[in-house]
This record gives structure tokens, C-alpha cells and sequence, in this order.
């Protein structure tokens, strides 16, 4: 988010936004992270300029390319890129995150994303959004087709032997033929196996259909829960899907994204809060909140209570998101003008305003009443927001024996606590009794905190 979270980030005294465009402070961002021993920087994406853009700085660089420059600043932070199911193609995509991973010693994750804005449509030929279930399904067959052809080389298929001159041993890379309702691809991919196995895959989906989808796929979920009880409730939720989906509950990770505030004292950080709250443009407001509800509320009397919405089952675009603002204006019987307020800071995800033992405080709680598994920080400005949590909250959660205090992994696969992948052709080797058995998950690596960009 290039400045910050908050919407108004670029305004403040805080941050220089002249930083959207150099990739010296992203580097810097990512090395403040890997100072504080976090897990990964998560970068998140979209396919278009809309028309908020003349209130609020827009994304610039292409994820992966950015994070491909970051790498080269940096040793061990994890480096995942929003990808869009909708618009790109399996083969380039899994040939890109390969890529970032064999440039990065292992260390690349893939946020996956199905696209909902009408605006991204239009750039590709569209004329209205994809319905809901229409870009699950594509998404499902994507990441068939990416993992498949992660897999299609094998961990030891690439030899190397400058005396036989054999390169790779090609009884080990293989093609997939994959046919299905949206994509025809051969393989195999044009890169080895990488570091990895497979990026990390991580998923925001909080519908009926996303969860499913998390619950099947991700390995890391970015979510937005309100309060402790609905945390709980869908992490349990979740962790039964993927159990049911014949995984086990440990290999998915939920991470509730937080927007911390800090101050000396709980006033200082408040008083901090609202400087940005009253930096908010409500005609930018208007249209953030238009988009993310799907309806057109930019004449809206912002001092009104939210006008009654349509039911979730008419909204085609991001449903989990449509229902939480709703929930929000319809449980706190806000006006427009305090609802974006609210939404200022992380459009959902929480925003916590406190001194640093009380943020702290905040994260043991959810994560000791099985509400999350770790956090996705999302500083409301950068860098300042994330030198501050790296250098005042961390320091508490190490103290109380809840974050690592030196890196034991080389991957972001390690970091979250999570096995190397081996190819499905080696499984079926080793099922056929041809190879030993690979090591199992090591889980003792997992750690409490994320960071995102």
C-alpha cells in the first residue's frame, strides 16, 4: 500500500508520498521487516485505475517484479505477490512465481485472488464482472494447473553432470496435458523445481465459496474478523473445511489483518488516529465504499444513516467484504460519514489504537483463544508505522515467548511452519514403492507475524 494503509497515508506529515515510485523504500520496508524477524511482506494488487485516483495514490509497480528487487536487498523475509485468476494464465503465472523463488533462495508466496472490480474487466475485454461462482470455478482450475506444473519437474530431475552430459533426467520431468472448462496446457514447465516445491499459496476469501476454496488450497488465509468470538468462529470454520478436504486443520494458517495505531499513552495514539481520520476525502470515501459494496453511493448525504442494501445473494462482486460493512453500519447504526471513518484505516480489517503493551495484549489474546494463528500488519503509514511495531511491539511478544528471536528457516515455507512440497510424481514413486518415505512436517518453526506492504 505504498504509504500506508490508512487512505489518507499520503497526506500526513508522517510519510512522503513521493515514495510510491522508488523502490529504495520498498527495499527499506522489507529490511525493517527482516529486522524484526517477521515472516514475509505481502504485497497486495490490482489490474486498474479507477476513479478514486484523484484522491489517493494508486500501486505503481508490478508485484513480482517489485519483489524480485526486494529479494536482492534481503536474506530472509518471505516476498508474496497478489496474482489475479481472472485475467492472467496458469502457465506465466507458475512460470513468474518459479522465478521469484529461484531468485529469492525459496522464499516466494503467491496471495491468489479471483478479480471482482468492473473496472479490471473492462482492461480485459469484459464487459461486466464475472459472476461468484464463475471465478471460483476458473480460480479452482488455475491452481490445479500452477501446482501441476510446479510439480512437473521433480526435486532431483535436473542432473548436471558436465562429464555424461546429461542435464536433466528426463524421465522425471513431465508433462500434465491438462484439458479443462477454461484452460488447455501441455507442460512441462520451463523452469526446474524450485527451492520450495511450490510457493507459498495464500487466500483472502471469506464467502461460503472462498472458504471452501481456502479450506482446499491456501495455506495461509488473510481475513478480517471484528471481535474474538468471530475470529474463533471462522477459524474453526475453516479449519473443519480443510480437514473435510482431507487435509490437516495445522496446514492452514489464519491471519487477521490489523491496522495498529501507537502512541506513549492510549490518548496519544487516538489523538494520532483521528489526525488521519480527518485527513479522509469523503468524495474518495464515497467511491471506496461504492466499490466495495457494489453500489453507487458517491451522492450519498454522508451525515445519513447507510441506505438498506441489497441481499448478499445479488452481489457478484466480494461478498465477504459486502457483508462485513454491512454488519458494521447495521450493528453500530452508523452514519456514512462515521462508517468511513471506520473503513479508513483498513476498509474492515480492525484498526487498534493503544500503546504498545496494549496491541500486544490485543495479538496474545486472539492468538491464545484460537482466534488466528498469526497477523497480517498493515501499518496505517509507512515506514514509520512498521519501524514502530518492529521496534515496540515485537520486543513485547518475544518477551512473552510468542515470536522467534532469530530465523531457524531459509524459506517462507519454514517460516510459517510448513513442509517443502514434493512433486506428485515423486508421491507416486514413493506410493509405488520406488523411493523412502520424505520427512514430515515440521511445525516448530511457526512463528506469530506477517507485514503488509
Amino acid at each position: 500500500m505504498g504509504v500506508g494503509h490508512h487512505e489518507a497515508a499520503w497526506r500526513h506529515p508522517r510519510t512522503d508520498s513521493r515514495n510510491l515510485s522508488s523502490v529504495k523504500h520498498f527495499q527499506n520496508l522489507a529490511q525493517i521487516a527482516e529486522r524484526g524477524l517477521l515472516d514475509s511482506v505481502f504485497f497486495a494488487d490490482g489490474l486498474a485505475v479507477d476513479p478514486r485516483v484523484k484522491h489517493n495514490i494508486q500501486a505503481i509497480f508490478e508485484p513480482i517484479t517489485l519483489l524480485t528487487a526486494i529479494a536482492s536487498a534481503t536474506e530472509h523475509i518471505g516476498l508474496i505477490a497478489t496474482a489475479s485468476t481472472g485475467y492472467l494464465h496458469p502457465y506465466t503465472l507458475a512460470r513468474s512465481f518459479a522465478s521469484l523463488d529461484h531468485i529469492s533462495g525459496g522464499r516466494a508466496g503467491w496471495n491468489i485472488v479471483t478479480s471482482a472490480g468492473a473496472d479490471e474487466a473492462a482492461n480485459f475485454g469484459f464487459d461486466g464482472i464475472p459472476d461468484h461462482a464463475g471465478r471460483y470455478r476458473r480460480a479452482a482450475e488455475f491452481v490445479d494447473i500452477a501446482t501441476a506444473l510446479w510439480d512437473s519437474w521433480e526435486d532431483d530431475a535436473l542432473i548436471l553432470d558436465e562429464a555424461t552430459g546429461i542435464f536433466a533426467d528426463p524421465a522425471k520431468v513431465h508433462s500434465i496435458d491438462h484439458s479443462g472448462e477454461q484452460f488447455t496446457v501441455a507442460g512441462p514447465l520451463n523452469s526446474p523445481r524450485s527451492p520450495q516445491g511450490r510457493p507459498l499459496l495464500v487466500q483472502a476469501g471469506s464467502s461460503e465459496t472462498g472458504r471452501d476454496f481456502a479450506a482446499r488450497y491456501a495455506e495461509a488465509i488473510f481475513t478480517a474478523q471484528r471481535s474474538v468470538e468471530e475470529g474463533r468462529a471462522f477459524y474453526r470454520d475453516v479449519k473443519a473445511r480443510a480437514v473435510a478436504f482431507g487435509r490437516s486443520a495445522d496446514d492452514v494458517l489464519i491471519l487477521p489483518g490489523i491496522v495498529p495505531f501507537l502512541g506513549p499513552t492510549a490518548a496519544a495514539a487516538r489523538e494520532l488516529e483521528q489526525e488521519f481520520t480527518d485527513l479522509i476525502s469523503p468524495e474518495y470515501s464515497l467511491r471506496q465504499l461504492s466499490q466495495m459494496l457494489g453500489v453507487d453511493l458517491t451522492a450519498h448525504a454522508l451525515d445519513a444513516p447507510l441506505r438498506p442494501l441489497p441481499p448478499i445473494e445479488q452481489i457478484q462482486g466480494n461478498k465477504s467484504r459486502y457483508q462485513l460493512v454491512k454488519d458494521l453500519a447495521d450493528h453500530e447504526a452508523l452514519t456514512v460519514r462515521q462508517l468511513i471513518a471506520k473503513l479508513g484505516g483498513g476498509r474492515g480489517h480492525r484498526t487498534i489504537a493503544g500503546t504498545p503493551e496494549q496491541v500486544a495484549d490485543d495479538l496474545q489474546e486472539w492468538f491464545t483463544a484460537g482466534a488466528a494463528d498469526g497477523f497480517n500488519i498493515m501499518p496505517p503509514y509507512l515506514p514509520g508505522g512498521l519501524e514502530d511495531f518492529v521496534e515496540q511491539v515485537v520486543p513485547i511478544l518475544r518477551r512473552r515467548g510468542l515470536f522467534r528471536t532469530e530465523y531457524t528457516a531459509t524459506t517462507l515455507r519454514g517460516h510459517y511452519g510448513l513442509s517443502h512440497q514434493p512433486s506428485r510424481f515423486t508421491l507416486h514413486r514413493e506410493r509405488a514403492g520406488l523411493l523412502p518415505d520424505t520427512p514430515g512436517k515440521d511445525s516448530s518453526s511457526r512463528t506469530l507475524v506477517t507485514a503488509e506492504q
